[in-house]
């Protein structure tokens, strides 16, 4: 069958997000800044030709994100089926008062030592 040019114009969409997203994640992996200029100098040296606008937005969206904690939230989905909501707790404390102090937060694994490859996409 024929492609529509709506359909042609939504996998182009597609493709310049995904080359944005993979460009943000580079840059969050090599620990630099994830600003437009880093995005294109990346796409380009990948031969991919993504429009202004894509790369301006995905700036402004990632540039200030926590891309670790948005990889971890997207990681730790738990599979399974989507049980309904529990009723409510019936020994929950009133609100504002007492109750048990929240739970402290783990704390970050270190990460792994990456191998050096000899050479730096930003030098």
């Amino acid at each position: 069958g024929r492609i529509s040019a709506r359909d042609s114009a939504r996998e182009m969409a597609d493709t310049h997000g995904i080359a944005c997203t993979y460009a943000a994640l580079i840059l969050h992996d090599e620990g630099s800044d994830k600003s437009e200029a880093n995005m294109i100098k990346i796409l380009k040296a990948a031969k991919i030709d993504v429009p202004a606008m894509w790369t301006k937005l995905y700036a402004k969206a990632l540039g200030s994100a926590d891309m670790g904690e948005l990889i971890d939230s997207c990681s730790n989905v738990q599979a399974g089926g989507g049980g309904g909501g529990g009723g409510g707790g019936g020994d929950a404390p009133a609100a504002g008062g007492g109750g048990a102090a929240p739970a402290k937060a783990k704390a970050p694994e270190p990460e792994e030592e990456e191998e050096d490859m000899g050479f730096s996409l930003f030098d």
